[in-house]
């Protein structure tokens, strides 16, 4: 897979996703501004993809600060924080990613200042290496819970496109078809911005990983007529009780997979894991702009001009619609995580 973000000659390189799939271009960010920009815009997205690159955003605009006491310095850098994590509000990823830059810089005050700016880019390029880390880790953990010649039904994108690389939900999918298991996946097209469509079919399609894509509201008759066996989708935040956060829809699909004995399985590595939230409602949901409804891809209108437009990028999946949550560590049930996590997240 081509690299989804990357540290390239002092730039922030990005994979611009709102090209694909009939166009791969990259998007070069020359400043911070640029990352929360491509942010919002889903030139890059999905949950651990937007912590890295706002990690190396916060590196990058560490770069520009021209102080020279460590004050001074630190202050830039937070305002270039705060600016970055008001791009997008759901995913957690973000701001773990933030404040771990944060703790990183503390740690550094004694330094000189082009030390700690070198030292910052380091760290965004260990949060990019863990991230692939975790999600191969991911999939050797979930690969299991795909049996040899099943179906497995995904919504939206959790791929190598929506991480540092390989992928949380797909992650999964691929360790198993890496392990031999004659798999078909089935993908959601995932409306209004069409995820599923322009990204993970494109996706899997390159690895040659057998792919059917669907319209979001056949898969229930799918799964009444036997033809999915289990369901793994990724996760933008997971409260510490369980519920999940990803892309609208999920929890219609965790729902109809209740309802037909399906297994539903949530990948996600700690970093999407917020403790700090006790349950889904305390997630706040992005709404985007109405023309992600009305049109396709803002220049072909599919409804009247005027009409009234609700448009949540995300909805809550209750923890007990939930199989399994997939981590790096192994498969745990909803409310084990805060035992698990709990004693090792850091404040912030």
């Amino acid at each position: 897979m081509v690299p989804t973000v990357e540290w390239k000659d002092g730039v922030v390189r990005l994979l611009d996703q709102s090209r694909l799939p009939t166009q791969v271009e990259f998007l070069d960010c020359r400043d911070y501004r640029a990352v929360a920009q491509a942010i919002r815009e889903l030139k890059v997205r999905g949950a651990p993809a937007i912590g890295v690159t706002a990690a190396m955003g916060v590196a990058l605009g560490a770069h520009g600060v021209a102080a020279s006491d460590y004050d001074a310095f630190a202050k830039a850098v937070g305002e270039i924080c705060d600016h970055l994590a008001a791009s997008r509000p759901t995913a957690v990823n973000l701001f773990w990613a933030i404040a771990r830059m944060k703790r990183k810089m503390a740690t550094l005050k004694t330094q000189p200042i082009p030390q700690i700016k070198a030292e910052l880019v380091r760290e965004s390029q260990a949060i990019l290496d863990e991230d692939i880390a975790l999600c191969k880790a991911m999939g050797t953990e979930g690969a299991h819970v795909i049996g040899d010649g099943q179906t497995v039904l995904t919504h939206c994108n959790a791929g190598a496109l929506a991480t540092a690389g390989y992928g949380t939900a797909l992650g999964v999918i691929r360790a198993a078809w890496e392990q031999g298991k004659k798999i078909h996946v089935i993908a959601d097209e995932t409306r209004p911005v069409l995820q599923g469509a322009r990204l993970t079919a494109w996706e899997l399609m390159q690895d040659k990983i057998p792919v059917t894509l669907i319209t979001d509201n056949m898969a229930g008759s799918l799964m009444r007529q036997g033809k999915i066996q289990v369901c793994v989708v990724g996760a933008d935040r997971i409260a510490a009780n369980g519920d999940v956060a990803n892309k609208i829809g999920t929890y219609s699909v965790a729902v109809l997979a209740r309802a037909h004995g399906i297994p539903f399985y949530v990948a996600a590595p700690y970093s999407t894991i917020d403790l700090a939230t006790k349950t889904g409602a305390d997630i706040p949901i992005e709404e985007r702009n109405p023309l992600e409804v009305t049109s396709i891809h803002g220049s072909h209108p599919v409804a009247p001009e005027g009409v009234a437009v609700y448009n949540p990028a995300f909805d809550v999946t209750p923890a007990e619609f939930v199989t399994g949550i997939i981590t790096e560590r192994g498969i745990f049930k909803p409310g084990d995580l805060a035992g698990v996590f709990g004693a090792e997240r850091p404040a912030g």
